[in-house]
């Protein structure tokens, strides 16, 4: 499967998005540290007593853009791994892949530097273009097989 090019440009693209997801989680962490924000009582009593058992207004923008991750990402991967099994051309999907990847991180930067609206909701949009445009050249891809 390496030796076919538009997978082997799906991986790339793919180890890049978890690697950033991973980012994303550690930020995560450290604020949580940072702010003294835990999300369970033993993590708070183990840094400093249970009143820094609670939420933080950052914590929970950093959260909410790793859920966020996890709810794109996650589709992506599917959808880039079965595209690329039907054969389309690497100028194409590469294309595919690059949107997606850019509009991710563009969008994890607008979470969390609070970018000024619509750029979180237009690098959403544009992040589903490609995977939209994937699932449809699928589904015509197999369904003579349906």
């Amino acid at each position: 499967m390496i030796r076919n090019e538009v997978f082997s440009c799906f991986v790339f693209y793919a180890v890049l998005l978890v690697i950033k997801m991973y980012t994303i989680a550690i930020i995560t962490g450290q604020v949580r540290l940072r702010k003294k924000a835990f999300a369970n009582p033993e993590d708070a009593l183990r840094h400093g007593g249970l009143q820094f058992h609670r939420e933080d207004p950052y914590v929970e923008r950093c959260r909410r853009a790793h859920l966020n991750d996890l709810e794109n990402i996650l589709p992506f991967l599917f959808l880039g791994a079965i595209y690329s099994l039907t054969g389309p051309s690497l100028s194409v999907a590469r294309l595919h892949f690059l949107v997606f990847f850019l509009a991710r991180v563009l969008h994890s930067l607008a979470y969390l530097l609070a970018l000024q609206a619509p750029t979180r909701s237009l690098a959403y949009t544009a992040a589903q273009v490609p995977c939209v445009s994937m699932a449809v050249q699928i589904l015509m891809s197999v369904a003579s097989f349906a």
